[in-house]
């Protein structure tokens, strides 16, 4: 009984738009945290409907996939020889590359929105996922943010850093860390 007035209690102060932002990579982990917002949070948010209105309240979701940015290296040639730098088509090559990836994976999100019959816009930035994420957060003015969690120990979130554990820290919004269930886990 006390779940339930909690809930309801928590219903009142939910905004009417709802702004929502998924952060997605082409992990399996991230697409499950879109999933489950998918399946849990926007059924949710669709089927509430203002008590004195009627009205249904409705969520805006962004989709955002960041790309990291291309790094222009020169390799070394030989000892006491200068550097070789790719040339310019290989570097547009790479770039094209990794649009298309990006292009790919924006696609399938909106393809799972589809499926639940949710509108959702697409985002893709440039530069550090880390810090990309946590600064459109401030600048679409986000209610809340879903992230997926690879299920890393303490010793490799350590050494590889963790998005996720980092936009806990420094987003400016609620942040949902949807981590996978045990059986995915294990087998990747």
């Amino acid at each position: 009984m006390e779940t339930e007035s909690a809930a309801a209690a928590a219903m009142e102060h939910l905004p009417l738009k709802m702004r929502v932002m998924a952060a997605i990579d082409e992990s399996d982990e991230s697409f499950y945290a879109l999933k489950w917002a998918l399946d849990n949070l926007f059924s949710f948010i669709s089927s509430t409907a203002l008590p004195e209105t009627g009205e249904k309240s409705d969520g805006l979701l962004t989709v955002v996939h960041v790309q990291e940015p291309n790094h222009h290296f020169g390799f070394p040639a030989a000892p006491g020889i200068q550097a070789y730098y790719p040339p310019s088509e290989v570097v547009d090559s790479v770039k094209r590359a990794q649009e298309q990836k990006s292009a790919a994976i924006l696609k399938k999100a909106s393809e799972m929105c589809k499926e639940k019959r949710i509108t959702a816009k697409t985002l893709i930035l440039d530069g550090d996922p880390k810090d990309m994420i946590c600064q459109a957060t401030e600048q679409i003015h986000v209610d809340l943010l879903i992230v997926g969690s690879r299920g890393l120990g303490k010793v490799k979130r350590a050494f590889l850093g963790s998005v996720s554990d980092y936009c806990a820290q420094h987003a400016r919004c609620p942040i949902l860390i949807v981590k996978p269930p045990k059986e995915d886990s294990k087998s990747g």
